[in-house]
């Protein structure tokens, strides 16, 4: 388990009733923020402390890893500057009777304090350029007997629950795939037999598969041929797409097994450009080995098309599940 620490002097209301951590994926510049990168290492159990108002009102549980999703409709005005599609987390939250003002305790707090990406200045103010960042383990514990009771409560729920399977739901993705269908269904300037074929896309089913099975053979990790058990995963996201185009394009996709597929659309596996499969440092090592993937002897699963190229960039750097400044 990790500890984080989320600033939501912005949108604390938002995300408690929601049940998720929102973040963009870049600055507006397009340049990378740490604070938005550490969203792709949080996992199921991680406890974490939201600030905000100067106190911290309420403690987290991460019930997902990140996985990409709309900005909020709820959150209105808030981070006008920021992109359309970020990162979320789902997370069960529990509101506080009794809210600490960091400020108050900065003799406790201080010696803890990281060097890098802390979360408060010496005299106890929070950061606004922090969304969230890591915190070491002893001043999360100190943070936790400062709250008391409560804090404590949570902590031993965390540990009840370390082996619960049904934590990493991804409620938004479901939502937002859903959005998306009802989109081009809704779309009147597609005739009826394009609209059919985009939306079998989704399923990597249909023309898609058709057009991905002109360029791949198998499943290029666990080496399955036959087409019954393969399904066409797209390498950039149905989701994220930009055009039908896109979302129909042979290049943007490989033939993979059900549960690959699931492991390299949710970010938990990627490839590089030569070829060699990479795994996230959040992927569950024993449940990638039970899926096929000894995360100790990674395979090179071949050369690509220069679209297959440009889409695994894609891949990697928005959907892939690794902090690039921890490399």
């Amino acid at each position: 388990m990790r500890y984080w620490w989320v600033n939501q002097n912005q949108t604390f209301r938002q995300e408690t009733d929601g049940g998720y951590l929102w973040s963009p994926k870049r600055k507006a510049n397009g340049h990378r923020n740490p604070f938005y990168e550490f969203m792709r290492e949080v996992a199921p159990g991680d406890l974490i402390f939201s600030f905000a108002s100067t106190r911290i009102p309420a403690i987290g549980v991460a019930r997902s890893h990140s996985y990409s999703s709309p900005k909020p409709a709820e959150f209105g005005s808030a981070g006008p500057n920021w992109s359309d599609i970020g990162w979320r987390i789902d997370v069960w939250f529990r509101l506080l009777d009794v809210a600490i003002r960091p400020a108050n305790h900065m003799d406790r707090i201080s010696p803890f304090l990281p060097e890098l990406y802390s979360p408060l200045s010496a005299t106890g103010q929070g950061y606004q350029s922090v969304y969230l960042t890591c915190l070491p383990p002893r001043l999360a514990l100190t943070l936790i007997d400062l709250i008391g009771q409560e804090a404590r409560d949570i902590g031993r729920l965390i540990a009840d629950r370390q082996d619960d399977p049904l934590r990493d739901v991804a409620v938004g993705l479901a939502e937002w795939e859903e959005h998306e269908r009802d989109a081009v269904i809704a779309d009147k300037d597609i005739d009826d037999t394009q609209r059919s074929a985009v939306i079998l896309a989704r399923r990597g089913q249909g023309r898609f598969k058709e057009s991905v099975m002109g360029i791949e053979e198998k499943c290029r990790i666990t080496g399955v041929n036959r087409i019954e058990h393969l399904r066409a995963s797209h390498i950039k996201p149905w989701r994220e797409c930009q055009s039908y185009e896109e979302r129909l394009d042979g290049e943007n996709g490989f033939l993979m097994t059900p549960t690959i597929d699931h492991l390299f659309d949710r970010g938990f596996i990627s490839v590089e450009d030569r070829g060699k499969l990479i795994v996230s440092p959040v992927a569950h090592e024993s449940s990638m080995n039970r899926m096929g993937i000894d995360v100790n002897t990674l395979p090179i699963v071949g050369n690509f098309t220069e679209g297959q190229r440009k889409y695994l960039e894609y891949h990697r750097d928005r959907v892939f599940l690794e902090s690039k400044l921890r490399r």
